[in-house]
């Protein structure tokens, strides 16, 4: 194998697993740390740079940083990762100092934003501070989109929204809610040089099923009646509820239906457990609060009896996999079970809509309806309209939306200034050495053995009596600092210095993973099984120095090192260091603001 390039980010950013998956690369490791020290404020700021919504985050984020967690390769869970980030929003001082001040003088542009959530509130905060005349449409009565509308106050406070929402539209923007965009065509003879539209997918999937005319009354689509719900619009439900869908938004309809008088609440889904879209920890909160989850049954038909809905028939189905693996649903001969219900809400996906848009400015939309929007860029193929969020790509996580807000953002700022949107600005990154003497080191490289910490709840009989009694309290500081010290500081990069190595074997004597192995070079598949344990996966790179005076290689495997520095502590020439490596994603206006 080649030696290994540390020159440039990617590399040691592919090391810190978490920070890689997080979509919008939140430093992760750096904000544990900096709760660990009770450093709250800063540890929020952290986050605030990058996903800008770190409150909201922290209770309702997909997390796909968790299951990337090198923690879990050397034990069940990984760090709670999205939980501490919680952990510095609650415990902060007030920060509203630390924000970017209104910008006093325009730099003349104009950039309408089209819906009031998350990745068009993410472009605002990039592009305020940086002089831009921005005006934000909504046709709610108050921003946040759908963190507002769709995830229920008993997981999302509604003043953790007003608060976070609140430090994006302050800093100086022309807000207009209740004001729906009817018309592209008309908002672009406005005269704006950009128009983001960051609308969501508002539309919830129907199911055109026998009986969904006759019985309408009590069928429901699922994310407009937990919007009514926020709203207030709609306070109780039947006493027997079915949830048609396995995903999150499943999982919301049906513990919020225990919480409006839902007393025998059932799930129920085509596909199996596993295969269910919702994430884990959505599943197993509903099965806490007594929900049970039926799998393996189709929907066939709404009963009903003098236009009132009497219950729900299935098919059973059982999985039936191909020669190559692929599965298919295939009917398995048993009888239709009938479940009778008072209430059905129907939660089986959601669509975009854009009749707004018209169809003959310059924009093309595919086959689905969906905009052809260039993945990089963000841009349409009108050269001054951008998508992002779940306009742009379809229904993903509030996270995932930060991040097309931030990309987006570059765009429009490149846009305005005759720049190429195609030159994304570089991240910003830095190496420092972490020692602090022969055997000390200005981190914590004691790895605890503790397993996860798991969040407090209210009470379940307290907490099904009220919808917007939040039911998750959080981490107190103790628990917090105990989960902090779970991190394994991944940031913290084990930097090897061919040069001063005289072969001694010292680090690999005193790894406790066995990932350092001193041996001769081969080709990768070679080389990973001659290591002194086998390194099997192929997913994280190996870190290969080059030729040493014997003509063996050093060889570590990223893949089970713990970053404890060891190695660097026993290593008598100083070959090895550890050096903490910091990435901090380029926003608009070519800064790390």
């Amino acid at each position: 194998m080649q030696r290994t390039s540390t020159e440039g980010p990617d590399y040691f950013h592919k090391v810190v697993d978490c920070q890689w998956a997080c979509p919008a690369h939140t430093p992760v490791p750096e904000y544990i740390r900096l709760i660990a020290e009770g450093r709250y404020s800063d540890a929020y700021m952290v986050n605030w740079k990058s996903n800008v919504f770190p409150g909201i985050l922290g209770r309702t984020c997909d997390r796909p940083c968790e299951p990337a967690c090198r923690r879990g390769r050397v034990e069940d869970e990984p760090v709670a990762i999205c939980r501490l980030k919680r952990v510095a929003a609650d415990n902060k001082e007030d920060i509203t100092g630390r924000l970017p001040a209104p910008v006093a003088v325009s730099n003349g542009k104009r950039v309408a934003l089209v819906g009031a959530g998350p990745a068009s509130l993410t472009v605002a905060r990039d592009l305020a501070p940086l002089g831009y005349e921005l005006t934000l449409f909504d046709g709610e009565a108050k921003a946040g989109g759908m963190i507002r509308s769709q995830i229920p106050r008993f997981r999302l406070p509604e003043e953790v929204i007003d608060e976070e929402v609140g430090y994006v539209t302050g800093l100086g923007m022309d807000v207009r809610l209740g004001e729906r965009v009817d018309s592209l065509k008309a908002l672009l003879a406005e005269g704006y040089d950009a128009v983001f539209i960051g609308s969501g997918a508002p539309r919830g999937r129907d199911l055109d099923l026998p009986g969904r005319q006759e019985a309408a009354a009590n069928i429901h689509i699922g994310i407009d009646w937990l919007s009514n719900v926020s709203f207030g619009h709609v306070d109780q439900i039947g006493r027997r509820v079915i949830v048609l869908g396995g995903g999150n938004t499943a999982m919301d309809c049906c513990r919020t239906s225990r919480r409006l008088g839902g007393q025998d609440v059932k799930v129920i889904v085509r596909s199996g457990f596993e295969e269910m879209k919702a994430s884990p920890w959505e599943k197993e909160d509903a099965l806490h609060e007594d929900i049970p989850i039926l799998n393996y049954l189709v929907p066939k038909a709404f009963t009903h009896e003098g236009g009132k809905l009497t219950g729900v028939t299935f098919e059973k189905v059982r999985p039936e996999y191909d020669a190559k693996g692929r599965r298919s649903l295939v009917p398995s001969g048993e009888p239709d079970e009938h479940y009778a219900c008072d209430d059905v809400l129907i939660a089986v996906g959601q669509e975009n809509a854009f009749p707004w848009i018209e169809r003959d400015i310059g924009l093309t939309f595919d086959a689905w309806g969906m905009p052809t929007v260039d993945p990089l860029t963000f841009q349409s193929t009108l050269a001054n309209v951008f998508f992002g969020g779940d306009a742009a790509f379809g229904p993903k996580n509030i996270i995932w939306a930060v991040a097309h807000g931030h990309d987006a953002a570059i765009s429009i700022d490149k846009l305005c200034k005759a720049e190429d949107l195609n030159d994304r600005p570089p991240p910003g990154t830095s190496m420092t050495s972490q020692k602090m003497g022969i055997h000390e080191w200005s981190y914590d490289n004691d790895p605890a053995n503790d397993a996860r910490y798991r969040v407090p709840l209210l009470d379940k009989g307290e907490a099904l009596k009220d919808v917007r009694l939040e039911v998750e309290l959080g981490f107190d500081r103790a628990t917090a600092y105990r989960e902090t010290q779970r991190c394994l500081n991944c940031d913290v990069q084990t930097v090897f210095a061919e040069a001063a190595c005289i072969e001694c074997d010292a680090c690999v004597d005193i790894c406790p993973t066995d990932c350092i192995t001193f041996t001769e070079n081969g080709d990768e598949a070679d080389l990973r099984g001659r290591l002194k344990a086998p390194s099997l996966n192929l997913e994280q790179a190996l870190f290969v120095s080059g030729d040493l005076p014997t003509g063996r290689v050093m060889v570590k495997d990223e893949d089970v090192c713990l970053h404890c520095g060891l190695c660097a502590e026993r290593c008598p020439t100083g070959a090895w260091d550890m050096q903490k490596f910091l990435l901090e994603m380029t926003h608009a206006g070519g800064s790390c603001r």
